[in-house]
């Protein structure tokens, strides 16, 4: 028996309300079971209950055991004196307040029918990848949904949080947090961090003032990144080192030391190099980018924005003085399709919450047509027949694994509680 679980019972009043006694058999009448917190004190608050026909308003106290108030050390924290009820599995020691009055205790396992307790026990027994894993199947479509909803918006939550923090490093200025986040997302899982750092230390005001020479673009992000560092022979090299180099100079720049960039495991399309070219030639291409990017609502709109490739001489080379077969190297449709998750949408969402608005239906409708991530996570789920047929159904199965599922809180999942509650 956990503890989480009495919670649940309580909280929806999941047993007979209607012959309850206390463990001294003195009438029990519910009428409300209090305010949920998950905060330290007490865990319902403001509750109101008839014990032998007195009314008492104050806080329920819920444990597995009634031992359990003495080993937590309730007894000597003034916020459990106004506990009215103590809500335990099973009752082995009385409780009393510091006046030495007895505080009433509800032995719940009398009251919970064994169908509510045989589907938790069903539902806890250890599988192979999650509790619920051979019932998934069974959930309705119209509980489902909703629960994707609830998921999809709470991992928008977590993602726009590096926004306003980015926001707040840049006194509000939209376009630098986006440059930045770009930047950020470019570099992917390996050279994120690096390419955040590199963005950081180029004033955006130069960037905009910069931007109408794609080279000159091309030679800071290069520069920052220390790949102009040393001494080639390759012509570009050198142009776009004397160009860097004047750049910092023009603008008072200081060189930052930031961390190498890795070429080790990436592909050659996912190297630093061709990334860092696709990115300045985004912001050669795309002018106050952020004012297109927040008021698109059609993904077909922002495959267009993203439709950018690389400087000519990145067409033949993957690294400075190494040639090879020409290749255009624009951003590919799953490319972009990280984009739109990881830096479209959730800008959209951060900036309509600071204007106040409400644009959920226009995320979602843009998810929809996103295709279907393609990841261990979503693969599994489809294995046990909850299929995702785009981006908004993927998040959420991410967001429901990440959170609920690899941390065991059935109790706080629409599914779970679904799968109990029959």
């Amino acid at each position: 028996m956990k503890e989480d679980f009495l919670h649940y019972l309580w909280k929806f009043k999941k047993f007979d309300t209607l012959n309850l006694k206390t463990y001294n058999k003195e009438e029990i009448i519910i009428s409300n079971v209090g305010q949920y917190l998950e905060l330290a004190g007490p865990d319902f608050f403001n509750a109101q209950i008839t014990i032998a026909n007195q009314k008492w308003a104050g806080n329920v106290e819920i444990h597995v055991k009634s031992s359990d108030w003495y080993v937590h050390n309730h007894e000597k924290d003034a916020g459990y004196e106004n506990v009215i009820l103590h809500v335990v599995w099973e009752h082995d020691s009385e409780i009393f307040r510091s006046d030495n009055s007895e505080i009433p205790v509800l032995e719940l396992k009398n009251y919970v029918s064994s169908s509510i307790l045989g589907n938790y026990q069903k539902l806890l027994t250890p599988k192979s990848w999650i509790f619920c894993e051979k019932q998934l199947i069974e959930i309705p479509e119209f509980t489902l949904h909703n629960w994707q909803e609830r998921l999809f918006f709470e991992r928008l939550e977590r993602k726009s949080k590096p926004i306003l923090e980015l926001l707040e490093a840049t006194n509000n200025d939209w376009e630098t947090a986006l440059f930045c986040l770009l930047a950020k997302n470019f570099g992917l899982n390996t050279n994120g961090e690096t390419f955040l750092k590199i963005a950081q230390s180029i004033p955006f005001s130069v960037i905009r003032k910069e931007c109408f020479e794609v080279e000159n673009l091309e030679a800071l992000l290069f520069g920052a990144a220390g790949l102009l560092d040393t001494d080639k022979e390759d012509a570009y090299f050198k142009d776009l080192k004397f160009r860097y180099f004047y750049l910092l100079h023009k603008y008072q720049i200081e060189k930052s030391f930031i961390e190498p960039v890795q070429f080790f495991k990436h592909r050659p399309d996912n190297f630093p190099t061709i990334r860092l070219s696709q990115l300045a030639n985004l912001f050669h291409k795309q002018q106050n980018l952020f004012s297109k990017i927040s008021n698109l609502k059609r993904v077909e709109d922002i495959y267009e924005v993203f439709n950018v490739s690389v400087t000519s001489y990145w067409e033949t080379h993957y690294q400075f003085d190494k040639e090879s077969p020409k290749k255009k190297k624009q951003l590919s449709k799953s490319f972009m399709d990280l984009l739109i998750l990881n830096t479209v949408i959730p800008l959209q969402f951060a900036y309509a919450k600071s204007q106040g608005k409400e644009d959920s239906e226009d995320l979602i409708t843009i998810l929809n047509d996103v295709e279907a991530e393609n990841n261990s996570i979503v693969e599994k789920f489809n294995s046990f027949g909850i299929k995702a047929r785009n981006a908004f159904q993927t998040q959420s199965l991410l967001q429901l694994k990440n959170e609920y599922c690899n941390k065991n809180k059935c109790l706080d999942c629409a599914i779970g509680i679904e799968l109990i509650k029959r």
